[in-house]
């Protein structure tokens, strides 16, 4: 028989990977790893001259969409799964060039959604660049004494993307002076006084801070100062 009389599932011929071991009805090959079923009876794919078809498994549905539509002839693999009492789809047999021209198809897809990342990345580098020299730019107005280098280390830091620091909350993409000037007041904090050490101590957080207040208000106070008054 010929594939006339294979079975037809919507989207094409059906192949069964068998749990048991069977043989071909016509050429006595066997155990049979897939098979049709003509008149009732197994066929092997070459008998069921189906033999020229090679598998894409299931996983890659655009590799697979792909292969079917460049495949002139295409067959649904399915297995019989006992626990839950029903076939289940493995993959798709398809003509071997037709595999191969969906592969190269995802391939140019693939290079397409590289390059479009690494231009999204370069895109975003210097959205970053320029937002972090916003930023060092109005932490300078507000801290004229602030070291020009402490400043874009103050902003880079905060404005980090994915962060969750100030800077890339919606006050810090605004460049709210109160955004700022907690940015400010986080870097003097771990930079400029013994906080981190009164922590490694076990120093509960707010009693840190509190001890740690006059020291921060007076490199604040001192960055304040014109640059022309030497602040």
């Amino acid at each position: 028989m010929g594939i006339a009389s294979t079975p037809h599932h919507p989207g094409g011929f059906v192949v069964i990977q068998p749990l048991r071991h069977k043989r071909c009805s016509a050429c006595r090959r066997g155990p049979l790893s897939l098979l049709v079923f003509e008149d009732g009876a197994p066929r092997c794919l070459d008998c069921a001259d189906l033999g020229h078809l090679v598998l894409v498994p299931r996983g890659d549905t655009a590799l697979t969409r792909r292969s079917r539509e460049e495949s002139g002839l295409s067959a649904v693999v399915v297995r019989f799964n006992r626990r839950k009492g029903r076939y289940e789809r493995q993959g798709v047999l398809v003509e071997e060039a037709a595999l191969a021209r969906a592969e190269e198809r995802c391939l140019a897809d693939a290079e397409a959604r590289r390059r479009r990342r690494a231009r999204d990345a370069r895109r975003r580098t210097v959205e970053d660049e320029r937002f972090a020299a916003a930023f060092a730019a109005e932490i300078l107005r507000l801290f004229p004494g602030c070291p020009a280098e402490r400043a874009r280390a103050t902003a880079a830091h905060a404005s980090v993307r994915g962060s969750g620091r100030v800077g890339r909350s919606a006050a810090g993409r605004a460049l709210s002076e109160s955004a700022v000037i907690s940015a400010v007041v986080a870097g003097v904090r771990h930079a400029d006084t013994p906080y981190d050490q009164l922590l490694m101590n076990g120093v509960p957080r707010n009693e840190a801070r509190r001890r740690i207040t006059p020291a921060v208000e007076d490199v604040l106070r001192a960055w304040r100062r014109t640059a022309e008054s030497g602040g």
